[in-house]
């Protein structure tokens, strides 16, 4: 593991605390990382998912911009 000074929006660390009920926000970095990254799916998982009822715009579900806790 390495060391990282970063800056970093406090109301999104805090808000990962609260909902996860961790004690440090190097817990909170390390979730949020590990969720972001993920295991990647197999061929086998992603076609399983084929038909599960995802109804949208996939056009307008890329130009959308993540909301930010307040």
């Amino acid at each position: 593991m390495a060391r990282t000074n970063i800056d970093i929006d406090e109301r999104l660390v805090s808000e990962v605390m609260r909902r996860y009920r961790l004690h440090s926000k190097r817990a909170a970095v390390d979730l949020a990382l590990r969720r972001l990254v993920g295991a990647a799916l197999t061929t086998e998982e992603a076609l399983a998912m084929e038909g599960t009822g995802w109804d949208g715009d996939l056009g307008e579900f890329r130009l959308d911009t993540p909301s930010i806790p307040q």
